[in-house]
């Protein structure tokens, strides 16, 4: 099955849980029509660089490109968030005749053998791309914050840090 969209109202990377244990989802929402999908926090990471340098090259490439700045959304994920299916492989593409790039997120598929997954197709302008991008880099970062000794994030209660013997910090 595949759920496409063509410039949602409303594409964004988001997350439900408390640092450390928090799940990682993208939403795309066109009028009343709201899809999620799982991913891991390295993927929303992966996405938001590969967007950056799309459109940076998109610009060196035709400079004349217009590119319309989209408003910052900070509002949370919309509810219920019930995910569609877990990202497995990624596809972006830059459409230079619709002038939009192409995301195309595929369900992790457990049995190699089957061909037949979800894929949630996506076509966004480079103003929607570069919202994206800041935004999952805030959420990314907004998890623990890393020891400063050893850079494993730190939980509520501390961690145990090798860099100091395995003492508490």
């Amino acid at each position: 099955m595949r759920h496409t969209f063509n410039d949602p109202d409303r594409f964004v990377a988001g997350t439900v849980g408390e640092p450390g244990e928090r799940a990682f989802f993208i939403q795309a929402t066109s009028g009343n029509r709201t899809i999620s999908v799982a991913l891991e926090k390295a993927q929303v990471q992966a996405i938001s660089a590969r967007l950056e340098i799309m459109v940076s090259e998109v610009k060196k490439s035709d400079p004349l490109v217009s590119i319309l700045k989209s408003p910052q959304d900070d509002l949370p994920l919309d509810s219920p968030i019930d995910s569609e299916f877990q990202v497995g492989a990624i596809s972006l593409a830059w459409d230079e005749e619709a002038q939009r790039i192409c995301l195309e997120l595929y369900e992790l598929e457990e049995d190699e053998e089957e061909l037949d997954g979800e894929v949630l197709e996506v076509n966004i302008t480079l103003g929607t791309a570069m919202a994206f991008a800041a935004r999952s880099k805030a959420v990314v970062s907004a998890g623990r914050v890393p020891c400063p000794f050893c850079a494993i994030p730190i939980d509520p209660r501390g961690h145990l840090c090798p860099r100091a013997n395995g003492y508490r910090r």
